[in-house]
């Protein structure tokens, strides 16, 4: 759905061609997120389709010039309008990762948290290089000022998904250990359930922060 009203919003500043709307998407993104030139053509026969851009002019569809029609702007205007749906999460390879890690025979978790702490954190260091040659360029026009927003998000995602491995390992430290010492056997009562923003217990703690000192040490 992003693509079909980030085509839309670039229509809204004059006709384009499908081309010109590839670049120009990729442009505004940083190619964060490339798009397959077949992926436009499809997309724009939809458009139109709903009536939300109009042909102009003749041709075949990649010498075609689309215009965005008053039904496509009103739809443009109310997706500017709309909140972003949380509700409905997009599977996350990650987290159904280390879900079905959990309880596998044979798989370590705490290894697979450490390999993705490392390739998050290198992912991280590249998004915040960028970030410095952003700042330093300028930015002068909003393609620059609109890569500059996209290379944010992308940082603090990665920080956050760092703070989320750090809780995951906590968490998994605590559940080892509740488990030698015979939590949640048959007969007994479990204690509290923590919360995500429960502080981990003291051995959690300082196991997660030796693992991340051991990442990040030069």
């Amino acid at each position: 759905m992003s693509i079909r009203y980030g085509l839309l919003a670039l229509l809204e500043s004059g006709p384009r061609y499908g081309s010109q709307l590839r670049t120009e998407f990729e442009s505004r993104t940083g190619a964060t997120w490339p798009l397959n030139i077949g992926q436009v053509y499809t997309t724009l026969q939809r458009l139109e389709r709903d009536g939300l851009i109009t042909p102009e002019g003749g041709g075949d569809a990649k010498q075609q010039l689309y215009a965005i029609t008053d039904t496509g702007r009103r739809e443009l205007g109310e997706w500017f309008a709309r909140p972003v749906d949380r509700t409905q999460p997009a599977r996350d390879e990650l987290a159904i990762k280390l879900a079905m890690a959990v309880g596998t025979p044979g798989v370590d978790v705490s290894e697979i948290i450490q390999a993705q702490r490392r390739h998050t954190l290198t992912a991280m260091q590249g998004y915040t290089r960028l970030k410095a040659r952003a700042l330093a360029a300028g930015p002068d026009t909003s393609d620059e000022m609109a890569w500059l927003l996209v290379l944010e998000q992308l940082i603090f995602f990665a920080e956050a998904e760092n703070r989320w491995l750090d809780h995951c390992e906590a968490r998994l430290v605590r559940y080892a250990k509740d488990r030698r010492g015979g939590v949640g056997a048959a007969g007994t009562r479990p204690g509290p359930t923590a919360g995500p923003d429960d502080p981990p217990d003291e051995a959690a703690d300082h196991a997660t922060t030796a693992a991340r000192r051991s990442e990040t040490a030069p």
